[in-house]
């Protein structure tokens, strides 16, 4: 359990805050969507049954409501709702709570992108996995009861860096802690497919957390076909229209470590067009600040031809990270 003081949580401050939480609802559209419905109550079936570890100690099916919560300040805004810092009452245990409203759900069609993230998060249990502790809904919204990273997202503190880029030991920890959440993940047959600074959260000792696994999906026997993602971090089977399998998060893997020493993605052009031209064909330079032990690991995760990409027990093993440990 987290404690907090008055000072984080004062008290005109939630009030208001909740208050504009209500207000944005009375704004918002309320006729009840059907099939977003159905979504979260099928979702929060399964959230509900996974939880053994939940913000209060409550009956086993506990049905949660806003009223179970705080809520302060804001801590991000997306194009479906916003995320805030929230508190559970009755265990005074700190949350992110993600507020998404129904009406750009079903406006954009991202009813399975919802399902999907709170089905498949909720059952991770990895420390390098942001935790998805519930999930409830009313007539307009969604809330999504998420693990509080305090330190907010890589990205920002990568663009807080003197030159927008991460020290060699600071990548290294970050890489190796993400290839040991991914191989988690693989062996569950669960392919994130989205992995940028930007979905990368960081815990209270600096820790990585994967967030944010709308894009994901479990995948137990089949390969996919959809593009998804982020141009940037897109793999040449994606663009090239080809299927995928679970080493698109090895590229994403290579394309973040790249990113990471040099402040900007691999790819980065002037067009998309050329972005995808580059990314098709696997081309890119390193800069000369880059060393050696890391341009060895990234070209050995960038492979155009997926099954010679280095496999996660390896990127463990890479002698670039091992030096760092």
């Amino acid at each position: 359990m987290e404690e907090t003081n008055s000072r984080m949580f004062p008290k005109p401050s939630v009030s208001k805050t909740a208050s504009n939480v209500a207000a944005e609802n009375n704004k918002e559209n309320q006729n009840q969507d059907q099939t977003v419905t159905s979504t979260c109550a099928k979702a929060q079936q399964v959230a509900s049954g996974a939880q053994k570890t939940r913000p209060a100690a409550t009956e086993e099916k506990k049905k949660w409501t806003l009223d179970d919560f705080d809520i302060g300040k804001a801590l991000g805004k997306g194009k479906f709702g916003n995320v805030y810092l929230a508190r559970e009452k009755s265990s005074k245990f700190i949350i992110a709570l993600k507020v998404l409203y129904k009406s750009a759900i079903k406006e954009f069609e991202n009813q399975l992108q919802v399902q999907r993230e709170v089905e498949i998060q909720s059952h991770l249990r990895h420390p390098n996995i942001l935790r998805l502790y519930g999930y409830f809904h009313d007539d307009t919204r969604v809330y999504i009861i998420l693990e509080y990273a305090p330190k907010g997202s890589v990205y920002n503190f990568l663009m807080s860096q003197p030159q927008k880029r991460f020290t060699e030991d600071v990548c290294a920890r970050y890489i190796r802690q993400i290839a040991d959440a991914l191989k988690y993940c693989h062996v569950r047959n669960i392919i994130h497919r989205d992995l940028k600074p930007e979905n990368l959260l960081l815990g209270s000792n600096g820790e990585i957390k994967i967030a944010d696994f709308g894009w994901s999906v479990h995948t137990p026997s089949s390969r996919r076909t959809t593009i998804c993602g982020t141009l940037d971090y897109l793999p040449p089977e994606m663009v090239n229209g080809n299927s995928h399998d679970e080493k698109v998060d090895l590229w994403s893997l290579g394309v973040l470590c790249f990113e990471f020493l040099c402040g900007k993605p691999p790819f980065e052009a002037t067009s998309y067009t050329d972005t995808y031209r580059r990314i098709s064909k696997g081309y890119f330079n390193f800069p000369s600040h880059i060393p050696k032990g890391a341009q060895d690991l990234i070209r050995a995760l960038m492979k155009v031809n997926p099954d010679e990409r280095l496999r996660l027990e390896s990127v463990l093993k890479h002698p670039w990270i091992l030096s760092f440990r």
